[in-house]
């Protein structure tokens, strides 16, 4: 190979390994223009990226997919019309919050909600503790959380060993483990009383890591240098637009 030749491939690499990402395919672009999904959902498509999460994420038609603790289930609706009518998605929650009136019924989980709508008939609601690891009725292709990996750590009696191994043993030989989360400074502890909402991405790649799976890379299409990651993350001055990191793990096969 000449040396420009040589140069071209090695920056090619370089590039992919500092977190590049290819042009979203039409599917992954039709998920997310779907219209079924709200309108509070599609605001904040801007500062999400969801195509491109989607596209690094590799996610395809008759896949299976697990939205690990799916919160208001933006990405649910999404990873249904992705995955299309072959694939089925597992929408992954801890147990469904008690009503805070007691003459009052307890709101609808999101994720219930959603898999009860036949718009998205593939999505299916599971609500377990999230100290018993994950639990799936099939193989996952991927498991994907979402700016959630931080508060895992918080919940009471987490073995995060336990934990990414049982996501680990979820996913088939070759699956991809994505965690996307808030960026913490450089070295700094997890806060148990979670005050930042935050995590150093090196503590989640060691933990991860520790389990089994081998780090393919990351994005960068959510990284914002304007934040110095000191603010909590609702802070108004810096909610929606947070420095985040998204790291893509392998099961090997």
């Amino acid at each position: 190979m000449n040396s420009k030749l040589f140069l071209a491939a090695a920056l090619a690499v370089a590039v992919t390994a500092g977190g590049a990402y290819a042009k979203p395919d039409a599917n992954q672009t039709a998920a997310v223009a779907d219209k079924g999904r709200p309108e509070a959902d599609t605001k904040r498509d801007a500062d999400r990226k969801p195509a491109e999460m989607l596209e690094f994420a590799g996610v395809k038609q008759g896949q299976t997919v697990v939205d690990l603790i799916p919160g208001g289930g933006y990405f649910t609706r999404i990873f249904s019309k992705a995955v299309g009518p072959k694939g089925t998605v597992y929408a992954v929650g801890g147990p469904p919050r008690p009503s805070q009136d007691p003459s009052k019924p307890a709101p609808t989980p999101a994720q219930d909600a959603i898999a009860a709508d036949a718009n998205y008939s593939n999505v299916k609601s599971i609500h377990a503790p999230l100290a018993g690891g994950l639990s799936i009725p099939t193989k996952a292709d991927l498991v994907w959380t979402a700016q959630n990996y931080h508060d895992v750590k918080n919940v009471p009696n987490i073995d995060m060993l336990k934990f990414d191994k049982a996501v680990y043993d979820s996913l088939k030989p070759g699956g991809v483990f994505l965690v996307l989360d808030h960026v913490a400074p450089t070295g700094t502890a997890p806060d148990p009383q979670d005050k930042l909402h935050r995590i150093d991405p090196a503590i989640v790649r060691k933990e991860v890591e520790a389990a089994g799976f081998k780090f393919e890379g990351e994005s960068k299409v959510l990284a914002n240098a304007a934040d110095d990651h000191t603010k909590p993350v609702f802070d108004p001055s810096i909610r929606g637009h947070t420095d985040q990191f998204i790291y893509k793990f392998r099961k090997p096969k």
